[in-house]
């Protein structure tokens, strides 16, 4: 079926369907963006540790290189040993950040979606001309121009960077080793922050464009969107999802119509029938509501705590819970029954006014 058919948005089953096979968007960029602000952040706080262990330690093999005989095999595994527990202690945990803001970043666009099917040999991912295909498609186009894009901005930051700081990158040579370190670590960090930001909105812009691209391809067909519709109206589970759905529905608006009765006439647990009677729309009363068991007790409940009266008739209760139907008017058998208990209603409400 020809690309340009498929004009309909992908369904719900679609979406789901895709997703069980792997094919998800998400973009690469967002998270190296992220990753390289988090962890140059870090490096930025812990570098300082990382300068004076790596300091210290030069200084100690320095003084020991002044009295070989005292540097045994023995004591240069302990130094050896000593100073890889120093720099485990301090870059671990940094590397261990970086890689869980990696995982994050990525489950946060996939939705922690873990699949080993794209990882499966597919014929068409061997094939010729599809690999032709490929290198001429529109999102390999825009990587290309997003790539040379990321070499230009590098290019331009850093040698405006150099050029601005072309002085004071000389003045080094005459600082001492730790000035001259800290300053080299400063304007690289600068540099990176720099280029960073500028990374960050062509990494916005990545997003915007893979799930662009990514609801183009899930697209569907007005034959596909029919087909799927009867293969889900013909399936027994789904049916009787909907169904339940509907009833929920229906008795969530049915409950809501309860507090705007005149009258509940109750069988004290079993049934419960809530009747409105609007004599400028209704010729008789009509059922707002009506329940047994558990549904019977709530429309009670409801009904008493927006002091609709509560009237206990045990037959006539379970007569209109079983030959009435819901927003219809009452049987006209049960109008002098009913007429009674709403004269009385309405005595009632006079007496307490």
């Amino acid at each position: 079926m020809a690309a340009d058919s498929k004009t309909e948005k992908a369904t719900p089953k679609k979406r789901r369907d895709e997703r069980k096979e792997g094919n998800i968007f998400q973009s690469s960029d967002v998270v190296n963006v992220v990753f390289v602000f988090v962890s140059f952040y870090i490096l930025k706080l812990i570098f300082p540790e990382i300068y004076d262990t790596a300091g210290n330690f030069m200084k100690k093999f320095i003084g020991l290189a002044g009295n070989v005989t005292d540097l045994s095999g023995q004591s240069a595994g302990k130094y050896g040993m000593e100073f890889l527990a120093a720099a485990a202690k301090t870059v671990l945990p940094f590397a261990v950040i970086c890689m869980a803001v990696g995982v994050i970043m990525h489950g946060i666009q996939t939705r922690f979606l873990f699949t080993s099917k794209n990882f499966y040999p597919k014929l068409n991912r061997i094939s010729p001309l599809q690999g032709i295909k490929k290198i001429f498609a529109l999102k390999n186009v825009i990587e290309l121009v997003k790539n040379l894009l990321k070499v230009i901005v590098l290019i331009v930051i850093i040698y405006s960077l150099l050029k601005q700081d072309a002085v004071n990158v000389i003045r080094t040579m005459d600082m001492s080793i730790s000035a001259s370190v800290a300053y080299t670590f400063d304007m690289i960090i600068s540099m990176i922050l720099r280029v960073s930001m500028v990374f960050a909105v062509i990494a916005f812009l990545d997003y915007l464009f893979q799930r662009w691209d990514y609801e183009r391809k899930i697209k569907m067909s007005k034959q596909e969107v029919k087909e799927e519709f009867k293969q889900t109206e013909g399936n027994p589970e789904i049916k009787g999802r909907i169904r339940d759905i509907q009833k929920q529905r229906a008795r969530s608006r049915m409950m809501q119509a309860v507090p705007a009765a005149d009258v509940i006439i109750r069988n004290p647990t079993h049934f419960a029938v809530a009747l409105s009677y609007d004599t400028e729309k209704n010729s008789a009363p009509v059922v707002v509501a009506k329940g047994m068991d558990e549904l019977a007790l709530r429309i009670v409940k409801v009904g008493e705590e927006n002091k609709v009266a509560v009237i206990e008739d045990r037959p006539l209760a379970r007569s209109l819970y079983a030959e009435t139907e819901l927003n219809r008017e009452i049987p006209a058998e049960y109008y002098g029954a009913v007429a009674e208990i709403l004269v009385y209603v309405y005595k009632l409400n006079k007496k307490m006014r």
